[in-house]
């Protein structure tokens, strides 16, 4: 299996930040011009862009069509990106502005028919379902949703189960605790996803801090891992990360 890095632009307000665990009164700016890191990230050779509104993850309505299109025409990246995805109308325009691959994420949880009807209508390499889980004081691994903001009932498991038979193939999953916070990916859980559900094309997200942490999940067995931060910061570099 093939391994992807995907070098993360989350963005609000028109800026690109990031938050910590997905706090958004812990946020962390880096600059005005998102198109300018994807044009850097894409001269560095990286094929592929995660990109994030972070305005629609909370809110929904995604807003960043203008600059999905700016991106793809500027760089010829294949772009991932998601936030704010409520309709069969919203990921067909993304799918129309350009995007590779479009994340849905609140919904997988709280419309579960819908999103396994659009997984058989457009096919599961055109969606990614973004489960951003934190673990519990009983080990289980529990489901923040509407931007992080509320609880789901069901679990990361239970959520798992739903979606094996009908054409998912493209996991991204979040430990929120290790979101934004340089503590190294949670490789445990990876392993064990991996293990679980084979067939699943695992991404690591939360937590890269170097690159032996992208080799390290790839060695768990992840499909790819998403550079956040440590990126943003010049921990990684992303021509060694996709080295790896």
């Amino acid at each position: 299996m093939s391994f992807t890095v995907y070098p993360a632009i989350d963005v609000r307000d028109g800026r690109v930040v990031r938050l910590r665990q997905g706090d958004y009164a812990d946020e962390t700016h880096y600059g005005d011009d998102p198109l300018a890191f994807a044009v850097r990230y894409a001269e560095a050779g990286t094929a592929w862009l995660h990109l994030v509104d972070l305005d629609a993850a909370k809110a929904g309505g995604y807003t960043l069509l203008p600059l999905l299109r700016d991106i793809v025409a500027r760089t010829g990246l294949r772009v991932q990106t998601g936030g704010g995805v409520r309709s069969r109308a919203d990921l067909a325009a993304l799918l129309d502005a350009g995007a590779a691959r479009v994340v849905i994420g609140s919904l997988a949880v709280r419309a579960p028919a819908a999103v396994a009807e659009w997984l058989a209508d457009f096919g599961g390499e055109r969606i990614t379902i973004a489960l951003d889980a934190r673990q519990d004081e009983a080990g289980a691994w529990r489901l923040p949703v509407h931007g992080w903001t509320q609880l789901a009932d069901e679990t990361l498991e239970d959520v798992l189960a739903r979606y094996a038979d009908v054409g998912l193939i493209h996991l991204l999953c979040t430990d929120i605790a290790r979101d934004g916070m340089l503590a190294g990916p949670n490789l445990d859980l990876y392993r064990r996803l991996c293990q679980r559900h084979p067939d699943l094309q695992v991404q690591a997200s939360g937590g890269v801090r170097d690159v032996a942490d992208v080799a390290a999940a790839r060695a768990a067995g992840c499909a790819g891992a998403v550079l956040g931060k440590a990126l943003l910061e010049g921990r990684v570099d992303l021509r060694e990360a996709l080295a790896c």
